[in-house]
């Protein structure tokens, strides 16, 4: 049971996190759920409901055994360091409200874990995926939908959810497009001839008005197309060219990137194409190594 100061205060902290920081819905929702159950667990530890009050007294000793609790409920290290991370944040916000001192919340160490790294295709694997698209329905115009798809996520680094997102206020399609990403962030990217001139044949196939604000890719019944369809559409890809399981609808933004890298395209500009609010993030998509860095390195500083 979460005490109505408690919930009141988990509301005020959620509006604040969609005010301030933009965070998108389902980003909202992990975090309710996790300061939730973080709240839950502290009531039953503590053996009654906590408000304002008992919640600023937690101790370093609660930290450790709502940890310890979390981890025995079968939570991974990714997922537990998810949940400290909004906990650290509640209590930030909390602080700056109540004047406390949120120590024993923030020095709570994260669990290691190994970051994944989505794996990029090699160029002519990406290419062979682009050509192989196509072949996967015997209906023309949703050949040519799964054809464009593709090719907008590998030609212009967009997420699945940006490209199934787009609307036929988009056409007819020019030479950039301005995606709105996570967090509501916006972003331009250009397009290249290959996707203007897929997505400019998919919508001559497609038998269902482009009118504005309709969704520009559909599924067979005229609904917004399902990622679920792309997804399964690049299984098949990969089944037949031979490619590993990692050969996902993301795997494509993650090629684009690399690849762009390879070719020896700016970070900083990569960043800002991929909508990354972080460097670091970018760095981590490409896997830059060490070697990569180097070369970056002794090529553009004034006295290598």
């Amino acid at each position: 049971m979460i005490s109505p100061a408690a919930r009141d205060a988990l509301h005020g902290w959620l509006e604040a996190q969609k005010a301030l920081k933009g965070a998108s819905e389902n980003t909202l929702d992990a975090y309710a759920r996790d300061l939730a159950g973080f709240l839950t667990f502290m009531t039953e530890h503590k053996g009654a409901a906590q408000g304002i009050g008992p919640l600023t007294q937690i101790t370093t000793s609660d930290m450790r055994s709502w940890m310890a609790y979390t981890r025995g409920q079968d939570v991974g290290p990714r997922s537990l360091a998810r949940k400290l991370s909004a906990v650290k944040s509640f209590y930030r916000w909390l602080s700056e409200r109540e004047g406390f001192d949120p120590t024993a919340v923030l020095s709570a160490r994260s669990p290691k874990y190994q970051r994944k790294l989505p794996r990029p295709l090699a160029p002519d694997a990406a290419q062979d995926v682009l050509d192989t698209t196509e072949s996967q329905s015997l209906t023309p115009w949703v050949a040519a939908r799964d054809q464009a798809v593709v090719t907008l996520l590998y030609g212009c680094g967009l997420r699945i959810s940006e490209a199934l997102g787009l609307t036929c206020n988009v056409l007819p399609m020019g030479e950039a497009l301005r995606i709105t990403g996570k967090g509501g962030k916006e972003r331009v990217v250009p397009v290249i001839a290959p996707a203007r001139d897929a997505v400019e044949r998919y919508t001559r196939l497609c038998p269902f008005p482009t009118e504005q604000g309709a969704p520009l890719f559909r599924g067979v019944r005229g609904g917004a197309l399902n990622p679920r369809i792309v997804q399964k559409t690049l299984e098949n890809v990969r089944n037949q060219l031979g490619l590993p399981s990692s050969a996902t609808p993301h795997a494509m933004r993650h090629s684009f990137a690399t690849h762009l890298l390879n070719a020896g395209g700016d970070l900083r500009a990569i960043q800002e194409l991929l909508g990354h609010a972080s460097l670091s993030t970018t760095q981590a998509y490409t896997a830059v190594d060490t070697s990569r860095l180097m070369e970056v390195y002794n090529k553009a500083h004034p006295k290598a």
